[in-house]
């Protein structure tokens, strides 16, 4: 139910006295649309407002500008004016020390948010400690002699490492023998040539051909030693 005329007028002045600056209807309508009222309802209690001497407007050719009467405020004098900044300035000092407290105290709530709680911390000790009693096992298999890897197995991967060490030292033979033949006769720096065409070797990469040569047969008397 739409409100009656006398109760839009209170409200479109209790509206433009709180704004206390130029409206024209439209922007009272858009403000008070809460109160369900249409623009002509609107306009009317303006201009009824303004031949009652309650509000000022102005017209500025089709359009009339309502603003509050400044008779019914009270004006602060100069004296008045410097306390209200000294008091504003007060506020304003407040306000930031509250902000600075709200900081900190979310700054503490997220640190506490990141923590774990008793029944994550419960959960991790479990993980963890099922973790040491698997390792445990494992060393106390490896303290009494079990074989983790079967002699099949081994003999396979010592095959395949052998297989893939002999093609190492065939195609380290392959290059040394093409790059004596490309440099026998040329001007240029070996290792000049060598860093123009981007070739590295074993030993610039630090790998050693002995070193894995001797790892291999490290394993085999090891094996024959079991």
């Amino acid at each position: 139910m739409a409100p009656k005329s006398d109760s839009t007028e209170a409200i479109v002045l209790n509206y433009v006295n709180e704004q206390n600056r130029p409206l024209n209807s439209q922007n009272v309508a858009d403000s008070l649309q809460k109160f369900n009222l249409k623009k002509a309802s609107i306009q009317k209690a303006l201009d009824t407002l303004a031949d009652s001497g309650k509000i000022s407007f102005k017209e500025y050719g089709k359009q009339k500008i309502y603003i509050a009467r400044q008779d019914q405020f009270d004006i602060p004098n100069n004296e008045e004016l410097a306390s209200m900044k000294e008091e504003n300035a007060k506020l304003q000092e407040q306000l930031e020390q509250q902000k600075k407290a709200i900081s900190e105290v979310e700054g503490e709530i997220k640190s506490l948010q990141s923590n774990l709680t008793l029944e994550q911390i419960h959960e991790k000790e479990a993980k963890l400690r099922k973790e040491v009693k698997e390792m445990e096992g494992k060393l106390d298999k490896l303290r009494g002699g079990v074989t983790l890897v079967s002699p099949e197995e081994r003999r396979a991967i010592e095959a395949m490492f052998s297989e893939k060490m002999n093609q190492w030292r065939r195609r380290k033979r392959m290059f040394k023998d093409l790059w004596d033949a490309i440099t026998e006769n040329s001007p240029k720096d070996l290792k000049e040539f060598k860093e123009e065409l981007g070739i590295e070797y074993d030993e610039d990469v630090g790998v050693n051909l002995q070193s894995f040569s001797e790892l291999l047969q490290h394993g085999k008397k090891r094996t024959r030693g079991q």
